[in-house]
């Protein structure tokens, strides 16, 4: 039981870091369905790719408990973002996006609460 307990806090930031760290995956790698949204917007094509290096650093500063706060905020905008898209150039899935966005206000929420526990 006491297992349970310590993994349950730490079961959102695993949520939010696994799809980004992949997601940050593919944009680095060049998947060009995840490009295609950028250049649909006139964004630059490098745009891309510094969103992957975000999400992929997001991701796997999620995973240490000192900069997961900061992974989660840093996530926010990104999460808006893609749900605008969705939402203004009419893509399925804005929902997928704005679960993360409240994903990462949960992440930052449970780790407030966790370290004023530890103090």
């Amino acid at each position: 039981m006491n297992s349970i307990k310590h993994f349950l806090p730490k079961l959102p930031r695993f949520l939010l870091a696994i799809p980004m760290i992949l997601a940050g995956f593919a944009k680095l790698a060049g998947v060009p369905e995840l490009h295609q949204s950028f250049s649909m917007m006139g964004l630059p094509m490098w745009f891309g790719y510094f969103i992957g290096a975000a999400e992929l650093a997001a991701g796997i500063g999620l995973f240490i408990p000192r900069v997961s706060v900061a992974a989660a905020v840093g996530l926010m905008p990104i999460m808006l973002g893609a749900a605008y898209f969705h939402i203004v150039y009419a893509v399925p899935s804005a929902i997928s996006a704005f679960m993360l966005f409240m994903l990462s206000i949960f992440v930052i929420y449970i780790q407030k609460s966790t370290i004023g526990q530890r103090r």
